[in-house]
């Protein structure tokens, strides 16, 4: 912690017990699995914390309400997720955090390189001597989708997908073979009379067929949600496929796995080629890896992956994760990334941008007795 408030963060101490619901909203479906959940004698619904960067932005959000101030917490803190087996000393159900959070800052790039940066330096300080740095971009993906001629409901469909990458592969190849395929199954006298201009009407034609059907709602869904989702398969039901040059462009990309440098080349090279205009998103990422040089960081031991985007849903843009070779890639030393979306998630009134990274200390302590060993 000494490395993280000499760097200027001030330690925080955010509560375990969180309300369940902020989480489970932003955190994805792998961690939300994992989540320990209860209801108090009242009846509300809460959690022992997962994770410490939404404890972390909900502290803030407390002390400033409109969320933009510049701020930088750290913190050393138990979470806790489900283990199956009980776990193992790897892979505990009560582990440690050791972490760091950066808000508001304006240089999304240099803020990033500094956490990075801070983080592999607290590493050597713990006395880890070998590493590598697995990166990866949301923010590259999200910009080769804007690029890519398609319904905006395709790109939130294959944004969400994108952490599971056989689902994902299955999406992609969906639209293309046929997006109507979604709508298999579904009342075609429902879906005729359903119409995307009007959202509104839809939810009436849902509630209606629901009683005249004597079909009750069980769960979590709203008949909003079931209108929203039939309106979207009655959309696909009528569109084109995708072209199988446009999933082409997109699986290329996601299968570019290369030190951080010859990504870059080589995702300029495929985009090109198909004549694809990303160039702002990949000035950004050449403007990143200069700046984490510059802080030190041995680019050579980085390498870019596009189909990485850590496990955790909240994030948005670049994200990293530090592994030891002696507990391979499932079981990362520290990682994080950008989540600009995540303080408005949990109460701003707009995205604010955050960064933030977390260390796992057990992981950590495991490594450097193996080393030494």
């Amino acid at each position: 912690m000494s490395a993280f408030t000499a760097a200027g963060y001030e330690f925080v101490a955010p509560a375990i017990i969180q309300p369940a619901g902020v989480f489970l909203d932003v955190i994805g479906e792998n961690l939300r699995a994992r989540t320990y959940v209860f209801t108090d004698p009242e009846g509300e619904e809460l959690c022992l914390r997962p994770d410490l960067t939404v404890p972390t932005c909900r502290l803030h959000m407390e002390r400033h309400p409109s969320a933009d101030v510049r701020a930088r917490y750290c913190y050393n803190g138990p979470a806790f997720r489900f283990q199956p087996g009980g776990g193992s000393v790897v892979h505990p159900r009560e582990f440690r955090q050791a972490g760091i959070e950066s808000f508001a800052a304006s240089d999304r790039e240099k803020a990033e390189a500094e956490v990075v940066a801070l983080i592999v330096s607290a590493l050597k300080e713990a006395g880890l001597e070998q590493m590598k740095i697995r990166i990866g971009d949301l923010g590259l993906f999200r910009a080769l989708l804007d690029a890519v001629d398609m319904p905006e409901r395709w790109r939130r469909r294959l944004r969400h997908q994108f952490w599971r990458p056989e689902a994902f592969q299955q999406s992609l190849q969906a639209l293309v073979d046929s997006p109507s395929h979604s709508a298999a199954g579904l009342p075609p006298e429902l879906l005729g009379v359903i119409d995307s201009e009007r959202p509104r009407e839809a939810e009436e034609a849902v509630a209606s067929y629901l009683a005249n059907a004597g079909i009750e709602l069980i769960g979590a869904r709203t008949i909003a949600e079931i209108a929203e989702n039939l309106l979207t398969a009655a959309a696909d039901a009528k569109a084109d496929p995708l072209p199988q040059a446009a999933a082409d462009l997109i699986e290329a990309y996601v299968g570019v796995t290369a030190p951080p440098k010859a990504a870059w080349a080589r995702l300029r090279d495929i985009m090109n080629e198909r004549n694809v205009d990303i160039s702002d998103a990949l000035d950004t990422f050449r403007r990143r890896l200069d700046l984490l040089a510059q802080q030190g960081v041995e680019i050579s031991h980085c390498e870019f992956s596009g189909d990485f985007g850590r496990s955790l849903e909240y994030y948005t843009g670049f994200v990293f994760e530090i592994v030891s070779p002696l507990l391979g890639p499932e079981s990362p030393i520290a990682g994080g990334g950008r989540y600009d979306g995540l303080l408005r998630s949990v109460g701003a009134p707009h995205d604010v941008p955050a960064v933030g990274s977390a260390i796992h200390t057990e992981r950590l302590l495991e490594a450097v007795t193996g080393e030494s060993a």
